[in-house]
């Protein structure tokens, strides 16, 4: 069996995951390749003191390798997808951050989790993701223009609203007086749209949410839209440009471009270990039930 391995940078909490891994897949005879920076803070921190194998793009990754093994928060993972792409190679989150919606394996049990790896006793979850496109074209979205959370257009440098004029499959919806605009996929619903009070999407569903960040029009609500839905939006505002960010990617937009956001042709698989379910997951990162009366 080959596996990816892939962290973002180092805690001192990270540490023990780390070594519970490697510890785990070299008494397994588990082939273990990993993300190049990766390796080098690994070593630099001396928690690794051989040689490995290493990956540093995309198409280091193919079918030969079992998964990829995200260490990390869902910040990682949203990363992983990056390296991931189009190459059908499935992600496994060991959570190492807080919350964690997406890094379902916990620090407490990954011997016992990542037995379940070894025995191919699992199952996966195809997540949607979303591309953008620009007009005029955006050299610092051209390369890696999807995102698997969400797309959001947001102000820059003012405190002044910006205006977002959105059409769904070329029909006008709405003029959004707000900070910004979140459309996000049914695995993004439980990061920044929940924060700006969307709705809570179960990954399987084929939807999208359009979600308004501190709007002035005090009766726009989120809403949910099919997600084979083209949405095009125009902003405007008093600065010269705003901020479009895909996940954790941020780039500047002049002022009154044509963005076009729809669904990717082509998925992330997430790993799902038995009885780590989303719902599940739901119930213990919103302490759902924690009332005394349940």
């Amino acid at each position: 069996m080959k596996v990816a391995i892939y962290g973002q940078y180092y805690q001192n909490s990270t540490e023990p995951i780390i070594k519970d891994i490697f510890s785990f897949f070299n008494s397994n005879n588990v082939e273990m390749v990993i993300e190049e920076n990766f390796l080098k803070m690994l070593h630099e921190k001396q928690l690794v003191d051989k040689g490995y194998e290493t990956f540093s793009s995309t198409t280091s990754l193919d079918n030969s390798f079992e998964m990829l093994i995200s260490i990390g928060g869902d910040g990682t993972i949203l990363r992983a997808a990056t390296l991931v792409r189009d190459s059908g190679v499935p992600i496994l989150g060991i959570n190492a951050g807080r919350l964690g919606f997406l890094a379902t394996v916990q620090k407490e049990n990954i011997d016992s989790f990542l037995q379940f790896v070894i025995d191919k006793n699992y199952t996966t979850s195809e997540r949607t993701l979303l591309s953008l496109t620009c007009d005029p074209k955006n050299e610092a979205i051209e390369d890696l223009n999807f995102a698997m959370n969400e797309v959001t257009v947001s102000r820059k440098d003012t405190t002044s609203m910006i205006t977002v004029e959105t059409y769904l499959n070329d029909e006008y919806l709405n003029s959004y007086w707000a900070d910004g605009l979140i459309i996000s996929t049914p695995t993004g619903s439980t990061g920044y749209s929940l924060s700006c009070g969307g709705p809570l999407l179960t990954p399987d569903v084929k939807s999208l949410v359009i979600t308004p960040i501190a709007p002035h029009n005090l009766t726009a609500r989120p809403l949910v839209i099919p997600d084979d839905t083209e949405v095009k939006l125009r902003v405007s505002g008093r600065e010269d440009q705003y901020l479009v960010s895909l996940d954790s990617r941020i780039a500047s937009v002049k002022n009154e471009s044509i963005l076009t956001i729809k669904k990717t042709d082509f998925k992330i698989k997430m790993v799902e270990i038995p009885g780590e379910t989303f719902l599940k997951t739901l119930r213990n990162k919103l302490l759902w039930g924690e009332d005394k009366r349940n």
